[in-house]
């Protein structure tokens, strides 16, 4: 025989907490983004400490880390202090030794199946670089017609003087 004192009553309860959509995706959210992390930090490491390929420059970064909504790719985005020539022969360095890289993320994540790493060169960073270079040169190129502009008011307003007094 049941008794109500044995009945689960938390689907009456006001003050049970009901999971939303909203809570779903931020929580999904958070996930995509602690793995995103996470991988980050390996490949950062491995290419830092474990990669010995003479092609992966020595100045190279892992900027940012984009896992898809299934999990099963991460894209990798690193930037390379150096040439053009240098930083594409970094991508070709790091797609060789994706699969040891790989090996390293499967072994330290905690996922049924680990993503596949896609090595993509970042030039964002490069470019903001390019961008503050040219608007320093904007600026600098604006100071010299200021002062330019400055040495002319000055002579422009000593002239009116001496012509003055070379007429008294």
């Amino acid at each position: 025989m049941h008794h109500w004192r044995n009945t689960n009553w938390s689907c009456f309860d006001s003050r049970a907490r009901r999971t939303t959509h909203r809570d779903e995706q931020n929580l999904m959210a958070h996930r995509k983004e602690r793995i995103s992390k996470f991988v980050r930090d390996v490949v950062s490491d491995a290419i830092s400490m474990r990669i010995n390929d003479p092609r992966v420059h020595r100045l190279t970064s892992v900027t940012r880390v984009e896992v898809s909504p299934d999990y099963r790719v991460a894209d990798v985005y690193v930037s390379v202090m150096g040439t053009d020539n240098e930083a594409r022969t970094t991508i070709r360095g790091l797609e060789s030794a994706r699969g040891m890289i790989q090996t390293r993320l499967a072994k330290q994540i905690n996922m049924r199946q680990c993503p596949q790493l896609r090595f993509h060169l970042d030039i964002g960073f490069k470019k903001a670089i390019e961008t503050i270079r040219a608007l320093d040169g904007i600026e600098s190129h604006n100071v010299e017609i200021e002062d330019t502009s400055n040495i002319q008011d000055e002579d422009s307003a000593t002239d009116p003087d001496d012509d003055i007094a070379d007429g008294n």
